[in-house]
């Protein structure tokens, strides 16, 4: 029953980003957060069978550029913010993914698309908290979410 239990809560296709505000650097960092099983698998069915995103730097570099290219922040107005990447690494048993900003000045909030697996799995649900402009935020992106939006108040 155990094994079972464990097996099932494998099978959950998850991603966690956080949307830092950071207020010494005066960028938005993005952090993206993937289970490092399900990023060889995803590497493996969108790049190349033999994919090693393990041992090769080149797969990383590949899975690092797919999900920039499905993750979006855009201001109040709707224009796109440019994210540049940061880098990515292995740690324990996840992949990361970063990315940075600068923050506008005046903004009111944020519109995100976050795409990331979900084009690979229909059940992915990308999580995602923006911290440091305010309270916490969090958006769930799932099913046939595509755009999701969060507003700041003016004091911040």
């Amino acid at each position: 029953m155990l094994m079972a239990q464990l097996a099932a809560a494998h099978q959950i296709k998850a991603a966690i980003t956080t949307v830092l505000f950071n207020t010494h650097t005066q960028n938005i960092e993005v952090m993206h957060r993937f289970n490092l099983h399900d990023a060889e698998h995803a590497v493996k069915a969108l790049f190349d069978k033999k994919a090693d995103i393990l041992g090769d730097d080149k797969t990383q570099q590949q899975f690092a550029d797919y999900v920039a290219a499905r993750f979006e922040l855009l201001d109040a107005n709707g224009a796109p913010l440019q994210l540049k990447s940061v880098g990515y690494e292995i740690e324990g048993k996840f992949f990361w993914v970063y990315q940075e900003t600068a923050e506008p000045p005046n903004l009111q909030g944020l519109t995100i698309r976050h795409n990331a697996l979900r084009d690979l799995w229909p059940a992915q649900i990308n999580t995602l908290n923006v911290e440091g402009h305010g309270d916490i935020k969090t958006l769930t992106f799932r099913d046939n979410v595509e755009l999701l939006s969060v507003e700041f108040d003016a004091q911040h």
